[in-house]
């Protein structure tokens, strides 16, 4: 089952972070991002009370649901099995994919951020459902972050066959430099959360990831 919800995230992966929304509602946000055709919701709170993120998440995985699409918690294994999200998401420094699943149920997909080869390959040795790869580019979006680049992310698609999520400042513009480079996701954060119309910018890069896809295989 877990191999199913993680092919379903193929496509546009949007983290939702109040940090970065232009101080808009995080949900409004999220079932923005859906409509215009995300196929992944991330929430990432480092800021709010956790009984607020609860309901935020709560409200999140009830869009997903109502979408046919994914709801990925971050950090919060308690709260992912409390919401029933499909998913959860660990840096580097969070508890490890081993300690998630005592709490987690055995439907619910765990992925990890790597910078990396020998981090994805410790990922993937101790169970995890998806590899986050990136930084790919410099980003304001989470300070701090260290950059992978593409040919990091081209030694770890050599090295594994697990569902890779490319992350870290990703645009129209290197997108497709992205997917050729071994990525079967793209995560985007400010350029659709920030974005004047979240829906337009959603579905802008949904269009395009669908588009340098197929390219992508007729090559």
């Amino acid at each position: 089952m877990r191999s199913e919800i993680v092919e379903r995230m193929r496509g546009i992966y949007v983290i939702v972070d109040p940090e970065h929304t232009n101080n808009r509602n995080v949900i409004e946000v999220a079932e923005a991002a859906f409509s215009g055709g995300a196929s992944t919701v991330q929430l990432r709170d480092k800021v709010s009370p956790k009984r607020n993120i609860v309901e935020t998440a709560t409200e999140i995985q009830k869009l997903a649901n109502d979408t046919g699409r994914l709801f990925i918690m971050n950090d919060h294994a308690d709260i992912a099995r409390i919401v029933a999200s499909d998913g959860l998401h660990l840096g580097q420094k969070d508890i490890s994919v081993e300690d998630s699943r005592v709490v987690l149920d055995d439907r619910q997909i765990v992925g990890t951020s790597n910078a990396l080869v020998t981090e994805a390959e410790e990922s993937e040795r101790i169970g995890a459902d998806y590899l986050a790869v990136g930084a790919m580019f410099p980003t304001n979006t989470k300070i701090g972050t260290r950059l992978a680049g593409l040919e990091t992310l081209r030694e770890i698609r050599a090295t594994t066959s697990a569902h890779i999520v490319a992350i870290g400042g990703i645009k129209e513009s290197n997108l497709n430099a992205v997917l050729r480079a071994g990525a079967d996701s793209i995560c985007i954060a400010s350029a659709i959360t920030k974005a004047e119309d979240v829906e337009a910018a959603a579905r802008s890069l949904v269009n395009l990831f669908n588009h340098s896809a197929i390219s992508k295989s007729k090559t």
